[in-house]
């Protein structure tokens, strides 16, 4: 620790430094050995000005309007009974089934109850969905299917199959209509229909705004990661693989000894997963890298009224007292967030402030969100 005190390389906190070869204590001599350990990479910068950039050539349309209108009756839509019992696209089914053999008696190992899915949208595993449109509630019906050699359930792939299949319920979705009586049911804020769609309008129009940035400065980061000398410490990327591995185990809420199994089916295990994901990792690495010796080397700095500002205006969109925000997060936490937060918004104007602009080609809204 007194020798670390005394030099600027400190060591990386994400492993521990590591003795060299087996150095002798000798009673009368001085002790020495030596250490080896990772530090904080050298960042050689390219040219961050000037860099050329395209911009997409985007317009909201009536029909990215709409769509999202249709969204928000989908997502205020009930389901309800079809009234003829006729299964058709789009069509909410519940049904019991089972696998065949060759003399029509049934696979128990195959028997499913109340399996419920949206014919043409819900994945299955026998994808019969073409063969049930057109039955009716309560109907029985046994369908054979053939498989093609290369689908994508191994199992059932170059064969022929026979399935019982029992119709125990279908239903439909009921969509509420285009109307006042819609918008007042979204929010309190909207008294007509119209005001719903004055703010949709406003909201793709700064969602557009959002993502077209996004992509430029998208555009200025490749650049600068190609352009610029950065030699990664490997503790640095295995700390970021392993933050993203325990990342996607957080959202397949499960625990490693569960999944490893699972990767082994396909011939992966943890390693060849990190082994894939590692370009990635480094390319984010760099990229912080990279804005973070721009911010210091520009002096991009955030006062403390532009962050009071800051948070009163989330605390505001929030319904909040600023108080009360800040105390959500820890006061000291939540500040230090920000201002980090709003340094790299700086930086990203700063760069695009910077750029040589020309027109890239013309995007459909619906295609940019997707990319």
């Amino acid at each position: 620790k007194e020798a670390f005190d005394q030099i600027d390389e400190k060591p990386l906190g994400y492993t521990y430094p590591e003795l060299q070869g087996e150095p002798a204590m000798i009673p009368g001599e001085d002790f020495t050995f030596s250490i080896i350990y990772d530090i904080y990479p050298e960042i050689k910068l390219g040219e961050y000005k000037g860099l050329s950039v395209k911009e997409p050539q985007v317009k909201i349309t009536k029909e990215d309007e709409a769509a999202e209108l249709q969204k928000l009756r989908e997502e205020n839509s009930f389901v309800v009974e079809k009234k003829d019992g006729i299964i058709i696209k789009e069509s909410i089914v519940t049904m019991d089934y089972c696998e065949l053999n060759d003399d029509e008696s049934e696979k128990e190992a195959t028997k499913r109850e109340g399996f419920t899915m949206t014919v043409g949208t819900s994945p299955n595993y026998y994808q019969f969905d073409d063969e049930i449109i057109g039955m009716k509630l309560d109907e029985e019906k046994i369908i054979s299917k053939t498989y093609a050699e290369d689908f994508v359930n191994s199992e059932l792939a170059g064969k022929t199959i026979k399935i019982r299949i029992k119709i125990t319920a279908v239903k439909e979705k009921q969509y509420p209509e285009l109307d006042d009586e819609l918008a007042q049911d979204i929010s309190d804020k909207y008294k007509t229909l119209d005001d719903l769609k004055k703010d949709i309008k406003e909201r793709l129009e700064d969602t557009l705004s959002k993502i077209v940035k996004q992509k430029k400065i998208d555009q200025v980061i490749d650049q600068l990661i190609e352009s610029s000398e950065i030699v990664l410490p490997q503790s640095m990327i295995k700390a970021e693989l392993e933050g993203d591995w325990q990342n996607m185990l957080r959202r397949m809420g499960a625990t490693e000894q569960q999944i490893i199994p699972f990767l082994s089916q396909d011939g992966n295990n943890k390693d060849s997963i990190l082994e894939k994901w590692t370009p990635d990792a480094e390319k984010r690495i760099k990229s912080q890298l990279i804005m973070g010796k721009i911010i210091e080397d520009e002096k991009i700095e955030v006062s403390d009224e532009d962050t009071e500002k800051e948070i009163e205006k989330r605390a505001e969109e929030a319904g909040m007292k600023a108080d009360d925000y800040k105390k959500s997060f820890g006061d000291q936490r939540l500040i230090q967030y920000l201002k980090n937060e709003m340094a790299i918004e700086k930086l990203f104007d700063f760069l695009l402030e910077n750029v040589k602009l020309s027109k890239g080609e013309k995007v459909k809204y619906a295609d940019l969100i997707k990319a």
